[in-house]
């Protein structure tokens, strides 16, 4: 069931509250391979036949290599104080270690100064998905060389935009990419199984501290943070299997790089599976190179999963009980739509010893936005969304969640990954054959939403 809004005003989430959009550079940018950008693996990725839905790539996406003044001046239009954005390591780095392109070096330096002109605070993230296509040839992040890779990288990262850039992001849903990536081969690289998803896991942690440790070294008063992807977890029945499925569940999709980021390794105990990891893929030495003290924890979270055991399902041992046969709410992906679900994970991960400040990192939803006679895009259901979601984070932030900004995902429409073009989650509608852009009724929500006190 549907959760009702609790009513608030931009006031009640108090005036230091970050208000921020986001986007990625590969959703974005477009231009994959003017100016010596090297390939990605969604570049590879979507050249092949069947990968992406629609039968597209990201060839051109948005073109905000071109376009990126218009789309932060949107940014600002809207009310927004944070513009959060990504790195395209290849567009820096082509073959992911070596060789500087001064060209991507100079693109990110044009629009970190747009932002900070606007009076944006830019908040750069150094790895949303797109791996150097060169470093994937190697074994990608099944292959113990990109941990040294990204922190070759993020070094570089620093050292040029440190001066400009205070807040950091070091990876975007590192759950995401390595298990749609890495094990069920529907994302890129389009890898299948356990022998590429545990040592994807293994090294995005390290990867993830690594980096870290080299931002706090570059540059001391850095505000660094990562990002994790979480769903509030219900079990189908109170049935003790269902139980027992809902606590595989929640180690897996919420505790798998939180707690060895926080010096409490892989959630064992409840998915025994990942035992394998510290026999196979874990060097002694590594337990002490996977925390690292954050300033802050970024939470994306888009729907709840309700699970039941299910003793058919290979290794994990669960079903998702899709929203469709439960009757309830849900977006044009099929996801449903539940604030309370933020709610309860802002309160899950608040709990965590070491956890000093959440931010919603990402949030949003896909709609069939379609332009009336009037060329407006009334998106009344984006807009129950954010308020019903903003709702819980503000009953959480009431009760002493230390949750301090909630970026909206996202700006502009789109390629969303394998979905192409079909999925809409912006603020701001985008004709992909003109370019042209109309802001959503969402987006003047927020507009006078963040005009208000």
């Amino acid at each position: 069931m549907q959760q009702p809004a609790i009513p608030f005003t931009r006031k009640d989430f108090g005036d230091d509250f970050l208000w921020g959009v986001t986007i990625s550079a590969f959703q974005n940018e477009g231009a994959f391979l003017e100016d010596g950008k090297g390939p990605s693996i969604w570049d590879t990725f979507t050249n092949r036949k069947g990968k992406i839905k629609d039968k597209s790539h990201a060839q051109v996406a948005c073109d905000f290599y071109t376009r990126y003044t218009q789309d932060i001046l949107l940014a600002k239009l809207l009310g927004f104080s944070v513009f959060r954005f990504s790195l395209s390591w290849s567009r820096i780095m082509p073959k992911g270690t070596g060789a500087v392109n001064q060209a991507g070096i100079d693109f990110y330096h044009r629009v970190i100064d747009a932002c900070l002109e606007l009076g944006l605070e830019p908040y750069v993230t150094l790895y949303h998905w797109d791996l150097p296509q060169a470093l994937e040839h190697k074994g990608g992040w099944c292959h113990r060389g990109v941990v040294f890779a990204f922190e070759e990288f993020t070094r570089i990262c620093i050292r040029e935009y440190g001066n400009k850039v205070r807040n950091w992001i070091i990876l975007n849903e590192p759950f995401g990419f390595t298990a749609l990536g890495y094990m069920l081969g529907v994302h890129a690289p389009g890898k299948f199984g356990l022998s590429y998803f545990l040592p994807a896991v293994h090294h995005a942690v390290l990867a993830q501290s690594g980096a870290a440790r080299v931002i706090r070294e570059e540059q001391r008063n850095a505000n660094i943070g990562t990002t994790f992807s979480c769903s509030h977890i219900i079990p189908y029945t109170s049935n003790e299997p269902d139980l027992y499925a809902a606590k595989r569940a929640d180690a897996l999709f919420n505790r798998l790089f939180i707690e060895p980021s926080l010096g409490l390794g892989y959630p064992v105990d409840d998915f025994p599976l990942l035992k394998r990891i510290e026999r196979r893929y874990a060097l002694w030495r590594d337990w002490d190179k996977m925390p690292f003290d954050y300033d802050f924890i970024g939470i994306q979270n888009y729907f709840p999963l309700v699970v039941k055991y299910n003793a058919f399902m290979p290794v994990i041992k669960i079903s998702e009980v899709k929203p469709r046969y439960r009757n309830v709410p849900v977006t044009s992906l099929g996801w449903e739509i539940n604030g309370d679900g933020l709610y309860q994970v802002l309160k899950k991960f608040a709990a965590y010893e070491g956890v000093k400040k959440l931010i919603v990192t990402e949030g949003g939803a896909a709609f069939p936005d379609i332009p009336d006679h009037d060329g407006r895009i009334h998106d009344t259901d984006r807009i129950q969304y954010f308020q019903e979601y903003l709702s819980g984070v503000l009953k959480a932030k009431r009760e002493g969640v230390p949750v301090d900004g909630y970026f909206a995902w996202t700006l502009t429409d789109n390629f969303e990954w394998a979905e192409g073009y079909r999925a809409r989650f912006g603020l701001v509608h985008i004709n992909f054959d003109t370019q042209q852009r109309i802001i959503k009724d969402s987006g003047y929500w927020f507009k006078e939403f963040l005009k208000e006190g």
